[in-house]
């Protein structure tokens, strides 16, 4: 007799509050996965916290391999338990308090293995982990994105947990072999581009100075008053906008000009060649204008200096500045240092003086420049455009 049909889900108060068709299919649900080795424990939890429907998926996408615990993975990897610890953290998955608790999958021995292998081919424990940190915090955002794109698809009016449950199943088990495939192409293809914008010099390899410090052009564009949009209209119209503002920025930005990062209602672009960012700053704030009044206007901030790639992100006092810049920015315009005004140069643009600023957390007084496309140009007369 099978496990599932052994326990009585009714008398358990499993079936609680639901009649009919979708009665029935919780029970034979109940009975599939009770016949598949889950307890009886973990299937009360899943019908208290509402994870029933969800409850195959996470078993299709884990397996039923051997489970380890963080203690196995560790000495069956060759890893320092500190260390098989850390890299669990960094990825922004970790283990429990319970290092004995037996929840990792071949999966993750794998993994544990080959940052060991990583780490014995000479690469410094800090900056593995700090990559980690970053790949975690990138593929949560993707996993949630496509966990999204599948619930919202998916589910319909009148569905029951069982028909859920498979078709939710059968879904991962056909997207996930082909978002891992996806995911490589998308890291091979945006590597190999930044490989390609590389400059390695002799006298960089003569001083050993690679990865350092390097001049950027860098940029902050974000979305004037968000904040108190926020306030106005609902959540889902809001998601909208920053849905819709990201789409503007990956449909504008293109290379050299590197779209680093969104942060809610702002955007981060970053160039070895100031030009081109200057030209699509430009661009992106004249499409926000194009969407009319349904949409927010959008402030670009520009700086030029040295700047420290590290980790995905950039670093330093020209991101400071360009950060400041762009929350004094006037909606609708572009306002850039002098030090982007003499790298940008001035043919296909002009600047117009827009004062001498002390900005907070920058220690001199900097001169800002409004630059505009030369077709743009208008005169302004008395006072400055800022």
């Amino acid at each position: 007799m099978s496990g599932g049909a052994e326990i009585d889900f009714a008398a358990e108060g499993l079936l609680d509050d639901l009649e009919g068709e979708a009665r029935e299919a919780r029970r034979e649900l109940l009975e599939r996965l009770s016949d598949e080795g889950v307890s009886l424990e973990e299937l009360r939890d899943a019908v208290a916290t509402g994870h029933l429907t969800v409850l195959p998926v996470e078993r299709a996408i884990a397996g039923d391999g051997p489970r380890y615990s963080a203690r196995e993975i560790a000495e069956r990897s060759g890893l320092d338990l500190d260390l098989a610890l850390a890299f669990r953290a960094a990825l922004g998955i970790p283990y429990g308090d319970d290092l004995d608790e037996q929840v990792g999958t071949e999966d993750d021995l794998d993994a544990a293995r080959r940052m060991k292998a990583i780490l014995d081919a000479g690469f410094p424990v800090e900056e593995m982990l700090r990559n980690a940190r970053v790949v975690g915090m990138a593929t949560a955002r993707v996993a949630e994105a496509n966990r999204e794109l599948v619930v919202r698809n998916l589910a319909s009016p009148g569905d029951n947990e069982r028909d859920l449950a498979d078709r939710l199943v059968g879904t991962a088990e056909f997207l996930l072999p082909m978002g891992t495939e996806f995911l490589e192409y998308a890291f091979q293809a945006n590597l190999l581009e930044l490989i390609k914008r590389d400059v390695i010099g002799a006298a960089d390899l003569a001083a050993g100075d690679i990865g350092g410090v390097v001049e950027r052009t860098v940029c902050f564009a974000d979305l004037v008053e968000f904040t108190s949009l926020g306030e106005e209209i609902a959540p889902e119209e809001l998601g909208a906008v920053v849905g819709h503002f990201e789409e503007l920025a990956t449909s504008i930005i293109a290379p050299p000009v590197r779209l680093v990062k969104t942060i809610g209602d702002a955007v981060m672009l970053v160039s070895a060649e100031a030009e081109p960012l200057v030209a699509q700053s430009l661009d992106l704030v004249a499409a926000a204008a194009a969407e009319g009044d349904q949409f927010p206007v959008l402030r670009a901030g520009i700086a030029t200096g040295p700047t420290l790639p590290q980790a995905g992100d950039y670093y330093g006092r020209s991101v400071n500045l360009a950060s400041r810049v762009t929350g004094i920015a006037r909606p609708g315009s572009v306002l850039v240092d002098t030090a982007t005004r003499e790298a940008a140069g001035e043919v296909g643009l002009t600047y117009s003086f827009a004062g001498e600023r002390r900005l907070k957390g920058i220690d001199a007084r900097q001169k800002l420049f409004r630059v505009r496309r030369e077709s743009e140009r208008r005169e302004v007369l008395g006072r400055p455009d800022e």
